[in-house]
Parts: structure tokens; sequence; C-alpha cells
């Protein structure tokens, strides 16, 4: 099963016990800090991933840190869980899904940019004013991406569509253009 399967089953669940508790901000919250805590200890991650670990030893360990912690139940059920069935090293796919989930919901968008050099305010501004009125006025949350290789113009995409305006694209264009001319 493949990593983004995984991920969206288990967002999915969790989403629905979050929003069910009325609350799921804490939830995101404390998932973020324990995504972070696996990124940067290293030492923690490898007992978490290693399958020659005994699976005893990894709950104590889990344990250990969810007493120090003191996390929500529902985030400490969710980890538990996670290391039962030895998806917890995949928990920074989980939180991505699960914070597209959690906007899905709550009716947000999400739309990637990726241009040339970074926006300017203004830019940002009119791009977002046009994405609300594409999408009948719903909000909009924007990531940012910079690749040079676009030489100018950006790329879009909300949801599973893209809006091309790269000056790359436009010269490819017009160089089939003149091939087939």
């Amino acid at each position: 099963m493949s990593v983004e399967t995984v991920a969206r089953r288990y967002a999915n669940a969790l989403a629905d016990i979050a929003v069910g508790s009325g609350n799921p901000a804490p939830v995101q919250k404390e998932l973020k800090t324990w995504e972070q805590m696996l990124e940067v200890n290293h030492d923690l991650r490898q007992v978490f991933h290693n399958p020659s670990i005994p699976q005893d030893s990894k709950e104590k360990v889990l344990e250990s840190l969810i007493s120090k912690a003191s996390p929500s139940a529902t985030t400490a059920n969710f980890l538990r869980v996670l290391l039962k069935n030895k998806r917890l090293t995949e928990l920074g796919s989980i939180n991505q899904r699960f914070d597209s989930v959690l906007d899905e919901r709550g009716g947000v968008i999400s739309a990637k940019v990726i241009s040339a050099r970074p926006l300017t305010d203004e830019e940002i501004n009119d791009l977002r004013a046009n994405l609300i009125k594409i999408t009948s006025g719903k909000e909009i949350k924007l990531k940012f991406e910079i690749d040079e290789s676009l030489i100018g113009g950006a790329i879009t995409r909300v949801g599973s569509t893209v809006y091309d305006g790269s000056v790359k694209t436009q010269l490819k264009l017009l160089k089939e253009e003149m091939i087939k001319s």
C-alpha cells in the first residue's frame, strides 16, 4: 500500500475523531510537535524505524514520551495506534494529509504556486483575488515554491487543475507551433 494511501486513511480517521470532539486544532498542533521531534532526534527515529527492536520496547519508549509530553488523549491514542500498526514513521505524511483533510472539511482550498521568483505582495493579492473568483468565493490557502527554470510567470495548481502561465511553457508552445509551420 502506498504511503499516500496510508496517510489518507489515517488522516481521515483522525479527522473524524478530532472534528467530532469539536476542536481539531490542539491535535493538529501536538502532532506537528511529535513530527518535529521525530525528525530532529535521529536516535529516536531509528528506534521506531528499526525492525530488530522488539515492539514492546518501542511501546515502552512511546509511553515514556507520552507521559513526559502529556498530549491530549486523542493524540496519545493516535500515536499508539500508529506504533501498533507500524506506521509511526509515516507521521509526516499523515500530518500533511491531516492538514489537507481539515482544510477541505472547513471549506478551505489549497493552491500551490510555483514561480520563477518570489511574488510581491501586490501579485499575491491579485492572485488570491483571481483564485477566489475562480473557486466561487472560497477561502484560499496559498503555498509558494520557487523554480527559476520557469524563466518568468507562474504555475498554479488548485486541486487537480493546473493553470500554467510560465514563460517556459509559452516558449515551448511557440517552438512547437514554429516546427509545425
